[in-house]
C-alpha cells in the first residue's frame, strides 16, 4: 500500500516470513516483525524479486 499523502513510505506485509517492510523513496528500508536475522534477509530479498518482477 503505497499513499503518499498519509505516510511517505511503502508499506509491504508479508505472510511468510511474517513481516512488514517499509520502503522509503530514499531506498532506505525497515524491517519489522522478525523472529530470526534470516527471516530479515529472506524478507528482503523476496520484496526484491517482486519489484523486479514489476519493473
Amino acid at each position: 500500500m503505497y499513499e503518499p499523502e498519509q505516510f511517505p513510505g511503502l508499506i509491504h506485509r508479508m505472510v511468510e516470513p511474517k513481516t512488514v517492510i517499509l520502503l522509503f523513496s530514499s531506498g532506505k528500508l525497515v524491517c519489522t516483525g522478525a523472529k530470526k536475522e534470516p527471516d530479515v534477509y529472506r524478507s528482503v530479498n523476496n520484496l526484491h524479486a517482486l519489484l523486479e518482477e514489476k519493473n
